[in-house]
């Protein structure tokens, strides 16, 4: 068997046992039946929210679909456009005329893309921005905007730029088989950013205090105590310069765990609804949600990377941006339009996961605070001031919710309450 066709088999087998390995944990690990021996419906609108509420809703979606839809379709179509198209082999062109060394032509053209895909769907941001200011959920100025639009964009072009770095990189050295270190390497590139980004990009956009010694801060630490969750501290974000939204987290692993509280939800929520917030998340950390989640991401960009040798191996694609092999600097526009149709049609999936996942949490937050009535005044209280869409479209929210709806959160609690005799 000549070498290249060994290399296709060797990369079929990889992708199958790959594939095989992340299907076979997601239908295991996803707690299908979050709530055990209940059956959860969503709750009646008119009976949690009143009509005022519901307009505010419908009025705010009404404003801020179009750009929340369109602005990743455009993300796709840019990369489409130059991936796919002579558009990129004239971006290719331009590079290799103006840069040397293949690795600085890999890190331009991935800026390139990454730059473009954000200049374009720039005008959506700033309308969905200027919804928020409208709706009082954004409290930021534009310049402060305009800093995180920043910060994001390098973030996301130091991140790109080192995938494709370590991809085109391996190509150039293992000429046949680049595709298991290549597939090893995307695996650990997922489990060290999800282990880096509490510490490293987290604090790029927030400052954390830690929460002074006080009430709140025994009962935080002694639910997680009673959950069997270490946490290292309980620490306070300064959420309140971008948003009116409430939130709060569990981050970290092992020593880098904590607790983490926006300052919005300090200034305006009772303690026992931040308690039942918290002890949502501690439900993550009790079942290790991040850590599987994780491992699952690592399987599935090792799939991804499989795949891509699979799909790259005819010339066909190459040819459109005169690559000539994935070696080849000029590769990187199509590897990111694959990328991003590939994350766009695997949405759904990882929503319909998370969403059950999130049920589960739910689930345990009730089972730790015994508390269903505080939970749907939660519930309440978040949908309003977070302006959750109160009657979303089924579609949509199949395909980008990766939370359940409120009304399907208030209905766990109704459940749980039948299922504990108390209704």
């Amino acid at each position: 068997m000549r070498a290249r066709s060994r290399g296709l088999v060797l990369a079929w087998v990889a992708l199958a046992a790959a594939a095989l390995a992340v299907s076979t944990t997601v239908v295991v690990m996803t707690p299908w039946d979050p709530l055990p021996g209940a059956v959860v419906r969503p709750a009646q609108l008119t009976t949690y929210f009143t009509p005022a509420q519901i307009a505010r809703s419908d009025a705010y979606f009404a404003a801020a679909r179009w750009p929340a839809w369109l602005d990743p379709l455009l993300a796709i179509a840019v990369a489409a456009v130059i991936g796919l198209t002579p558009v990129g082999r004239r971006l290719v062109s331009v590079v290799r005329k103006r840069v040397r060394r293949w690795s600085l032509q890999v890190v331009s053209l991935a800026a390139l893309v990454i730059v473009a895909e954000r200049l374009i769907t720039l005008p959506g941001a700033i309308v969905g921005e200027q919804v928020s200011l409208d709706y009082g959920l954004s409290t930021q100025s534009w310049a402060s905007w305009a800093v995180d639009v920043l910060k994001s964009l390098g973030i996301s072009v130091v991140l790109t730029s080192l995938m494709v770095l370590v991809l085109v990189g391996l190509a150039r050295r293992f000429t046949r088989t680049w595709f298991l270190p290549a597939a090893a390497g995307a695996g650990a590139l997922v489990i060290v950013a999800s282990f880096a980004y509490p510490v490293v990009i987290e604090p790029v956009f927030n400052s954390f205090t830690s929460l002074p010694a006080g009430p709140l801060r025994s009962h935080l630490l002694s639910l997680a105590s009673r959950d069997g969750v270490q946490v290292s501290d309980v620490l306070v974000a300064d959420a309140s310069r971008r948003t009116t939204a409430l939130n709060a987290y569990v981050s970290g692993f092992g020593s880098t765990k904590r607790i983490v509280v926006y300052d919005t939800l300090l200034q305006s929520t009772p303690h026992k609804q931040i308690e039942l917030i918290v002890a949502h998340e501690l439900g993550h950390a009790t079942h290790d949600d991040v850590l599987v989640g994780t491992l699952e991401g690592a399987v599935v960009a090792a799939v991804a990377v499989l795949s891509l040798y699979i799909v790259l191996r005819p010339d066909t694609l190459r040819r459109r941006v005169g690559a000539g092999s994935v070696g080849d600097p000029a590769i990187v526009p199509v590897v990111l339009a694959l990328a991003a149709i590939a994350m766009f049609f695997a949405q759904p999936v990882a929503n319909t996961v998370s969403r059950y996942v999130e049920a589960r949490a739910d689930a345990h937050s009730l089972d730790l605070t015994r508390d269903p009535a505080t939970f749907i005044a939660l519930e309440q209280r978040l949908a309003i001031t977070n302006l959750s869409h109160l009657d979303p479209n089924p579609v949509l929210s199949f395909w980008f919710s990766n939370h359940p709806p409120t009304l399907d959160r208030i209905g766990m609690a109704l459940a749980w309450e039948r299922l504990h005799g108390l209704r």
